[in-house]
């Protein structure tokens, strides 16, 4: 699945977008500059808002809206309404050629039905869409969310470097169990997916129902629990659960398929273990790591 993550970044960064995401410059909607009031970052994908400077309340993405422009601060919550677009995941300030960018939202981040986010890039697991060097990227952009991240039917969220004080909620959603683009990813001409990755969430980490081609949660330090139930994917590859800590309980249940190991080439097989450290109990379809080998048997080390 790591190949869908590095073919979405370098499909954006050499234009894919409708040669909108990186063109455009700041096109702020009326009240998505910094203010005091409810503000709106609305746009197309060729002519996509910007969000930037310090909100004093709450903020709401209509259409497609982009953080390239330097800090974008919200003080209270943060809202894609159905079917926007929100693209937080550059490293520098394209506006002004100095400087960096980056989403910090202090209160909850709310995803609406058939809405997509990508907030946070690294290195590691997600190229900014501005590094210059997709093959060797160095740049990054951490996401801040002091409240929960909820989504609800999303089409998808692609979460990567970023702190979040509350829970993670993802509920039903994804462009169906099909790995044919579908709604904004046919820009990206990638499947639709959602993964959280390299990121810490203070509370719980549940997803479920979620109907897509590819579903995966890796390295993520999680202070409560972690539940995945009644999630169908297309991927054979989905769901990956790697390596992950979780302060409380693992649950998987009604999920297609689960893995804890990765990948290492084209095939499903062979693959790499990646377990998941787990202070509570295990229970459901992460009890017993994953086959090794193909119609091997789940185990006997741990998920």
């Amino acid at each position: 699945m790591r190949g869908y993550l590095r073919s979405l970044s370098c499909l954006v960064f050499t234009g894919a977008v409708v040669g909108g995401v990186l063109a455009a410059g700041p096109v702020t909607a009326a009240g998505a500059a910094a203010g005091t009031g409810t503000a709106t970052c609305s746009g197309t994908p060729t002519a996509p808002g910007v969000l930037t400077g310090t909100f004093q309340s709450d903020v709401v993405v209509k259409g497609a809206c982009e953080v390239n422009a330097g800090r974008a601060v919200v003080e209270g919550n943060l809202r894609l309404t159905p079917g926007s677009v929100l693209l937080a995941v550059f490293g520098l300030n394209d506006k002004t050629g100095t400087g960096t960018s980056s989403l910090t939202v202090h209160g909850d981040l709310g995803v609406g039905g058939g809405a997509t986010l990508l907030l946070g890039c690294d290195p590691e697991s997600f190229a900014c869409l501005d590094d210059p060097n997709q093959n060797a990227p160095t740049l990054s952009s951490h996401g801040s969310i002091g409240g929960d991240l909820t989504s609800g039917m999303p089409l998808g969220v692609i979460v990567h470097n970023t702190s979040i004080g509350g829970d993670v909620t993802e509920s039903g959603g994804g462009g169906g169990v099909t790995c044919t683009p579908q709604g904004v990813f046919k820009l990206f001409q990638s499947p639709v997916f959602s993964v959280y990755d390299d990121t810490s969430v203070a509370g719980d980490v549940h997803v479920s129902g979620y109907r897509s081609c590819y579903l995966g949660l890796a390295r993520l330090r999680v202070g409560g629990d972690m539940a995945v139930l009644s999630n169908k994917l297309a991927d054979p590859d989905a769901i990956e659960i790697l390596a992950n800590h979780i302060a409380g309980d693992l649950v998987c249940h009604g999920n297609s398929r689960t893995w804890n190991s990765a990948e290492t080439g084209e095939h499903l097989f062979p693959r790499t273990p990646e377990p998941n450290t787990v202070a509570g109990d295990r229970a459901g379809q992460c009890v017993l790591s994953s086959p090794t080998k193909p119609g091997g048997p789940p185990g006997p080390g741990p998920f």
